[in-house]
């Protein structure tokens, strides 16, 4: 692996990808508020996480907890929400059906 993350869930890559999410560009980790844990999705989080599910709040969006697959770059939440789906370490094109997904992640 390109970062030296624990990346929790079903069947993940090495790029972050999981059972659910696999395909090229799904190669994003979320660090879960709740459990300060990083996971590919949240399906995976509920089935192997705290399954206490919260959301980020507004006012810590500053904190790392995007995980870049590709190569291991850490974004703040911020930065995710305003990258335009691609790393802006290593250019790498994240997913941007993600964003269908934004509000069981953050607030």
């Amino acid at each position: 692996m390109p970062h030296h993350q624990q990346v929790k869930g079903i069947n993940v890559d090495a790029e972050t990808r999981c059972i659910h999410y696999d395909s090229p560009i799904d190669r994003i980790a979320i660090k879960f508020f709740c459990c300060q844990e990083y996971f590919p999705c949240f399906e995976c989080h509920e089935a192997e996480g705290c399954r206490k599910q919260q959301v980020w709040p507004i006012d810590r969006f500053h904190e790392k907890a995007i995980l870049c697959g590709t190569c291991g770059y850490e974004l703040t939440i911020t930065e995710y929400l305003n990258c335009a789906s691609t790393c802006p370490s290593c250019s790498s094109a994240f997913n941007p059906g993600c964003n269908l997904h934004k509000h069981l992640y953050f607030e």
